[in-house]
């Protein structure tokens, strides 16, 4: 359900010259914004496409007839119209005069939440992402009227342009029972945040546009109070508010941390890493792709973790199609939006259980079979790999990450780099690091991990040792390996012999 009759209030205090123009037009329920610059022709800019609406330029009278019909306008150069959501903002000249106008068009849609209410249900904060114009205020509208009145929650908006409630004391109809805090000025919306959580008890506290150092320090001191936040901010991604100094710390901030020798050594790193610095205000993180494609991060201290060591986060693509079904995809790529399965339950969450008919690929659980697997059959289990579906995981130990994952995408090989040794099927590091590494030798002994060694970090070694294990001396290579672990059994049992000898 869509409220539309608050558009005759905005085309009122437009010029006559472009009213009647407005209302004719086929295509004015997708109307965004009206755009009028002093000198040019008006412009109304739709969902899909930009249009002029007169060929009279604006004048100053045109201008002064607008804004004598607006409220007064703020320290930030905005103001509304009464009982209304439509929001106008201004540009002014040196001296201060207005000569140029946009009219939002506000609107509170009903329903359009329906696609994460689950997230809502599950009281972690959210963080919502998306560029201007993308829907954030009205998907923010649409959140405080399900929290209040269908969940029946004490939820205070903190409303500092009066875009979310409307330009009036009384607040419009579109935030049901939510209660909204008005902000007198823009850099008291800090304390305005803090207020509210002090003086009236809310359970849910929601900010529009959260764009300084301040505001961000707010949002964390109230998610540390144990009520649910839910906050937009301007970023197309989530890995954009880490390059933000001001808005890093609602995920968490990041810090630069100095590594020891040995655990460089393991991650293939640098000794200087960067790392996150604390909690994340935000549990849950919505990116705003488009009105009908939203991408989630379902952990948000996990997903930024992912980032800052370059790996690719866990991603849920949730999209509404013509038939206004929601599909849920699962992706691990933040701009690789085609989907890998198609969940079409949507009480999948709820029951966590997934339809044994829907297109799942059968996923075969390695690690478990390579323990059962002999060492002579393991040669040929990981000689078969790459015909089957499943990527062979691959540990690092004092090797480039980086170097190491350049080389398989040119090789086109079948392997996927881990950090988890658990997980990992091949385990490729400098001879002269693992023979050293007592710890590190048990566990491949144990679980007869393969063993790929290197006598040198630069790519024309690591080259070589992958080609090897990619063309007609694969066997060989796998051989090496476990021909190399013998001997180094055979060396650490003569040394523990002598030892207890000189004893």
């Amino acid at each position: 359900m869509q409220i539309k009759e608050d558009l005759d209030r905005l085309i009122e205090i437009l010029p006559k010259s472009i009213q009647k123009i407005i209302q004719n037009h086929p295509k004015k329920d997708t109307l965004i914004e009206i755009v009028m610059d002093l000198g040019r022709r008006p412009e109304a800019r739709f969902l899909d496409h930009p249009e002029y609406l007169s060929p009279k330029i604006i004048t100053w009278q045109d201008l002064d007839y607008s804004v004598k019909r607006l409220s007064k306008f703020t320290d930030d150069n905005r103001a509304g119209i009464e009982k209304t959501l439509h929001r106008i903002s201004c540009i002014r000249n040196r001296q201060g005069l207005i000569i140029g106008l946009t009219c939002r068009v506000g609107r509170a849609l009903y329903g359009t939440i329906n696609i994460i209410r689950d997230l809502l249900e599950s009281k972690k904060s959210i963080l919502i992402l998306g560029k201007p114009g993308v829907g954030k205020t009205t998907m923010v509208r649409e959140i405080a009227r399900v929290l209040a009145n269908e969940m029946e929650k004490r939820v205070v908006i903190i409303d500092t342009s009066n875009e979310i409630a409307g330009d009036s004391d009384v607040p419009h109809i579109g935030i049901g029972r939510a209660r909204r805090m008005q902000v007198e000025k823009t850099e008291l919306q800090h304390k305005v945040m803090i207020e509210g959580v002090e003086n009236h008890m809310p359970e849910v506290i929601i900010i529009d546009e959260i764009g300084t150092e301040l505001e961000a320090l707010a949002a964390q001191t109230i998610a540390e109070r144990g009520v649910q936040l839910i906050g937009t901010a301007h970023g197309n991604f989530l890995g954009s508010l880490i390059k933000n100094p001001v808005l890093s710390d609602l995920v968490g901030g990041i810090q630069s941390v100095t590594l020891s020798d040995e655990e460089a050594r393991r991650r293939g790193t640098q000794k200087s890493i960067i790392e996150r610095k604390g909690l994340p205000a935000f549990q849950l993180a919505i990116e705003l792709n488009e009105r009908n494609s939203w991408t989630i991060h379902e952990d948000v201290e996990n997903s930024i973790d992912s980032l800052l060591q370059g790996l690719e986060p866990k991603l849920q693509v949730r999209k509404v199609n013509n038939d206004k079904n929601i599909q849920i995809y699962l992706t691990n790529s933040p701009q690789f939006l085609k989907p890998k399965t198609l969940i079409s339950n949507k009480n999948w969450r709820k029951s966590k259980t997934i339809d044994s008919k829907l297109p799942f690929k059968k996923v075969t659980n390695y690690d478990s079979e390579v323990r059962k697997l002999k060492l002579d059959e393991l040669k040929t289990f990981l000689l078969n790999a790459k015909e089957t579906e499943k990527h062979l995981n691959i540990y690092p130990y004092s090797v480039s990450t980086k170097v190491l994952e350049g080389k398989i995408k040119k090789l086109n090989l079948n392997l996927r780099i881990t950090n988890d040794l658990n997980k990992a099927n091949i385990i490729i590091g400098l001879s002269f690091h693992i023979i050293r590494n007592r710890l590190l030798m048990k566990v491949l002994q144990e679980r007869k991990i393969m063993l790929l060694l290197v006598s040198s970090n630069s790519n024309e070694i690591i080259t070589e040792t992958l080609l090897k294990f990619k063309k007609k001396d694969r066997s060989a290579t796998l051989s090496l390996g476990f021909k190399k672990r013998q001997r180094l059994a055979t060396f650490n049992k003569r040394r523990a012999r002598n030892s207890s000898k000189s004893k």
